[in-house]
């Protein structure tokens, strides 16, 4: 996402003296722009630092744009530890290839937030996790990369090793790393790792448990299932294909390397068209709009039709000549049952193993158990991983912080409206507002909304707006929303967009059909002091208290999700204000979080640094 200047300050801000002195100068009240304030916050620096390693698959810097929410995670953290004193290095695999130097090997990459970052080049397992789905056995066993990896600790005398993702990597590397290693001139001490899963990697390649991404996955059958869940990609093909492009991107730039590109998809084309006797086709350009009546009611103009003709004769919808072409209708996704989440973690399928995928899985829990903690983000993520196999006494709970958290939490706090309700049924003059934030691919769930909105009564669904921000092609589902003047599109955000457009809307809507782990979005929702109406798949449930906070619906059921509306529209329920979500939910500050990862360090180095040496589980016999 963005960068935050503030998290760059260290200890001191200047005084308003310091800014005269240096040709800055004080303003009056009445100016426009705002004074320093008297007692500038301190961040508190650790008496214990520590050299870090964090690993990844994303590049740090690209924040939320690579990687999406784990990698904001991820560089905040990072960035906040280094903050702290704590000495930080990143090292992220599987996404850069290079033609010249085939064999894997780590490159220095840039310094970012006071963190050194590091890129494993031509690694054989490649990220994201979709482009390493057909290359199982890598994954679960990769010596040249792990000693690669175990070569570059030792260069940088990591004290402790926290992996956010272990995409782009092989499985075999949390026991090595735990392990130590001695003889052939290479000597390695013991040393902590520390696991954050931000999704299902560990037991499912495809990441999210999300059979060919329309239905939960309830049964993997040994493995079997897995078979075509994603589309087959030639690991090898891959690797070639990136490092050619990436090769051509460094040496020429991208704009040239892309001309470069197309000129040499072209030949073989071209070729063919010349064996035909025909070079090129001749060039007919169509209409730029075609001919079509846009408007069914264009003869009727405004001047005669009166409001009681339009709501007795009219659906309150905007009609519009715009046929959908193939794949734009609407997506069939498999609905979920209301208690998936206990069925889930009642199943033992996991213990079934009947090919490489069902080996796999194994191999993820093993690497899970050779850790020294894992403390993934909800509840229900450590339940669903010590269902399939993880030592509970392993485990931990640790709630997510992020700086831009606590700015919308404060802006929340700040505002004159903080203990007012937002909407009331009986007095309101204005739609009830709802917002969607997320991206357009099937896991997020904006399908389910866009089949809900038309299930509304038309006195209902004209006393609400829908403010649609999703990243991703969203021009099918505009085309199928154009005929519903209460639903706008504003295509994605960014994180400064999402702290002022909190003002934007009443209600979060969270209709994920995944097990969602503890979705940024939810927490952005809960720290703007939003109520929330969200499927209760995965994680949510562990935060949202109904009618507290939130209400929550079976995970892919339009149907509820458009009676769950009904009801804030009705008043049936209320909605409240944002002091009282914020009362009603356990939210941890980001510097919380910073300090609690790094006593969880602490922790972790105590049995070491006694001469007790790492335990010994079923991961690393």
């Amino acid at each position: 996402m963005l960068n935050f200047p503030y998290l760059q300050v260290t200890i001191f801000m200047p005084s308003m003296t310091d800014q005269h002195l240096n040709g800055v100068h004080s303003h009056t009240p009445s100016s426009p722009v705002a004074s320093a304030p008297e007692s500038p916050a301190v961040w508190v620096r650790s008496t214990r630092p520590l050299r870090v390693a964090v690993l990844g698959w994303a590049r740090l810097s690209a924040q939320g744009w690579e990687g999406s929410g784990y990698n904001l995670s991820a560089s905040d953290l990072s960035r906040g530890l280094a903050m702290s004193g704590h000495t930080v290095f990143y090292l992220q695999s599987g996404m850069t290839y290079r033609l010249k130097k085939r064999a894997p090997h780590i490159n220095f990459r840039e310094t970012w937030g006071g963190v050194q970052c590091f890129d494993l080049r031509n690694s054989p397992n490649l990220s994201p996790a979709s482009s390493n789905f057909s290359n199982m056995r890598t994954e679960m066993s990769c010596p040249e990369q792990t000693k690669l990896v175990m070569d570059w600790l030792d260069e940088h005398r990591i004290d402790v090793v926290h992996i956010h993702s272990l995409e782009g990597y092989g499985l075999d590397l949390i026991g090595a790393i735990r392990r130590g290693r001695s003889g052939e001139g290479k000597t390695s001490p013991l040393r902590p790792v520390v696991v954050t899963p931000h999704n299902y990697w560990y037991v499912c390649p495809q990441v999210d448990l999300l059979h060919q991404e329309q239905r939960v996955c309830m049964d993997y059958d040994g493995g079997r299932r897995c078979v075509g869940c994603l589309h087959d990609v030639d690991p090898a093909e891959m690797r070639k294909t990136r490092a050619v492009r990436q090769t051509m991107e460094e040496f020429f730039g991208p704009y040239p390397a892309d001309v470069l590109r197309r000129f040499r998809a072209g030949i073989k084309p071209t070729l063919r068209r010349l064996r035909r006797g025909k070079l090129f086709d001749r060039y007919v350009a169509g209409p730029v709009n075609p001919d079509r009546l846009i408007d069914p009611e264009l003869p009727l103009g405004f001047e005669t039709v009166t409001a009681s003709q339009m709501k007795s004769q009219q659906d309150g919808m905007v009609r519009h000549d715009l046929p959908l072409g193939p794949g734009e209708g609407p997506r069939t996704l498999d609905p979920a049952t209301p208690d998936t989440n206990e069925k889930f973690l009642k199943a033992t399928h996991h213990l079934n193993v009947l090919n490489d995928y069902g080996k796999r899985r194994i191999a993820g829990i093993e690497a899970l158990n050779a850790a020294s903690l894992v403390i993934p983000p909800s509840s229900f993520l450590l339940k669903a991983h010590t269902t399939m196999g993880l030592l509970e006494s392993k485990t931990r709970w640790v709630r997510l912080g992020q700086p831009h958290f606590d700015q919308i939490n404060r802006r929340a706090r700040r505002s004159p409206f903080y203990e007012m309700s937002p909407w009331d049924s009986a007095t309101a003059t204005r739609p009830l507002r709802f917002g969607f934030y997320g991206t357009t691919r099937n896991n997020k769930g904006l399908e389910v909304l866009m089949q809900a909105i038309p299930l509304l009564d038309r006195r209902i669904r004209q006393r609400c707006h829908f403010d649609i921000r999703a990243l991703g092609h969203d021009w099918p589902l505009r085309k199928r929303m154009s005929v519903y003047p209460e639903v706008s599109f504003a295509g994605g955000y960014d994180i400064l967009q999402l702290i002022s457009s909190s003002g934007d809307f009443d209600v979060g809507i969270l209709p994920h059909i995944w097990f969602e782990n503890s979705p940024l979005v939810m927490l952005e929702y809960l720290h703007a002091g939003k109520f929330i109406v969200a499927s209760n798949l995965g994680g949510p449930p562990d935060w949202i208290k109904p009618p507290e906070n939130g209400l929550l619906f079976t995970g892919g059921r339009p149907d509820e999700l458009a009676a769950h509306i009904t009801s804030l529209v009705r008043g049936a329920v209320r909605v409240p204000s944002p002091k009282e979500i914020h009362a009603a939910t356990t939210l941890q500050s980001y510097p919380a979080h910073v300090r609690e990862i790094e006593s969880i360090y602490h922790e972790v180095l105590t049995p070491i640094a006694a001469g007790v040496g790492a335990t010994v589980t079923a991961g690393e016999r």
